[in-house]
């Protein structure tokens, strides 16, 4: 079959790999109709995190149809349309009984690499390093989904291939966002990044409730986006403060929650962007934080603090302004598997529209070019649909 592969530092190509193999009787395999392209990738591309193999299949974000089951599989039928939550879940250890699918303690086969990093391993993902687990991932023609009645979800009829991409990761990861905030009516919710995870967090925390959205980016294609799904949006390159903006717009106090969806290659400006550009470069730290630090600097006193974006080592962390201030951080990847089927709802009743994310749409062959533009953030691109 034909994939996009990783063959080092800002070196991906398209390449003729080997067909999946059914391993496990729970398992799937599922035809690869729509994969995206996802700034995780980046990072990995850009070679701040480690545990990829010249070779590896990559891409974590897809939908496509059932044309193999194990013999275990009993839901999960040949010729469902299906999406898949990018972390791999099993449904039967302590983790995914308390609905904490992306910890799950089952899926990762490589744990001994993960464990000395992060101090416990979590679940396995597709297509991202070997230390979560060294599974192919979905930029290919087609994909091995283990425990196949856990973590494939059928679409309806009224959800199409370009709605159900994004349920896989972007959706929930935004969703679940937006959940840790624990919004209550008429709260102000500030999230940092309009990609596809912070325009899905913005979406979300209207869903539930709150009063006021504020996006905070610096492109401008990303921030009309924002605006159209009910935001309000801030400028960063164009106002002397953002801290001051967002008091601005919260009577002096504050946002009540914030989201960080940025990750460790955030932008900035002035002297903390060029400290953080240098100590990347030079490998003395591998996050660019700027967002997150912000974040919480911005955060009302006794507010929440909802992490998405992926970090590494993180430099001059404000860990004094969370204790002074009262505030609870919390984090995770994203717990698919407990929030898809309430999308199709949101779908079906008109609340939500996923496909709204895609600016390009374009075979898989055209990878390589599908990744410089997303990368560069050229031509307006904000997330690309690839099809094997």
């Amino acid at each position: 079959m034909k994939a996009l592969v990783w063959n080092g530092v800002n070196d991906i190509s398209y390449e003729t790999v080997d067909d999946p193999q059914m391993l496990n009787p729970n398992d799937v395999i599922v035809q690869v109709r729509l994969t995206t392209t996802c700034g995780s990738d980046l990072h990995f591309i850009d070679g701040y995190i480690p545990g990829m193999r010249e070779g590896d299949v990559f891409g974590h974000e897809f939908m496509g149809e059932v044309i193999e089951v194990g013999r275990d599989v009993t839901k999960t039928k040949v010729g469902a349309r299906v999406v898949v939550p990018s972390f791999i879940a099993c449904n039967q250890c302590w983790y995914c009984d308390r609905d904490l699918y992306s910890l799950c303690d089952t899926t990762n086969p490589n744990a001994e690499l993960q464990a000395p990093i992060l101090g416990s391993p979590t679940a396995g993902i597709y297509g991202y390093t070997h230390e979560f687990g060294g599974y192919a991932g979905s930029h290919a023609q087609y994909i091995r989904v283990p425990f196949g009645d856990v973590n494939c979800f059928e679409v309806p009829e009224y959800v199409t291939d370009e709605q159900a991409l994004f349920m896989s990761d972007a959706v929930p990861t935004g969703y679940m966002g937006a959940d840790f905030c624990n919004i209550a009516a008429d709260d102000t919710v500030a999230v940092w990044g309009a990609g596809a995870v912070g325009l899905m967090a913005a979406r979300s925390a209207l869903l539930n409730g709150a009063g006021k959205v504020l996006v905070i980016d610096r492109l401008p294609e990303r921030l009309s986006l924002a605006e159209r799904l009910g935001a309000e949006t801030i400028n960063y390159a164009e106002v002397d403060s953002v801290q001051e903006a967002l008091r601005e717009a919260t009577g002096g106090r504050g946002p009540d929650s914030v989201i960080e969806a940025v990750g460790m290659e955030a932008h900035s400006t002035g002297v903390q962007h060029a400290y953080d550009r240098a100590k990347q470069a030079l490998r003395l730290e591998t996050d660019r934080a700027a967002s997150l630090r912000e974040a919480i600097l911005a955060c009302r006193k006794g507010g929440v603090v909802s992490v998405l974006g992926v970090f590494g080592l993180t430099d001059k962390f404000p860990m004094g302004a969370i204790m002074n201030k009262g505030l609870t951080l919390r984090s995770a990847q994203q717990h698919g598997q407990r929030y898809i089927p309430q999308f199709f709802d949101y779908v079906q009743q008109g609340d939500l529209d996923p496909s709204m994310l895609i600016t390009h749409d374009l075979p898989l062959s055209e990878g390589v070019r599908a990744y410089d533009m997303f990368k560069n953030k050229t031509d307006g691109c904000i997330r690309v649909a690839l099809r094997p």
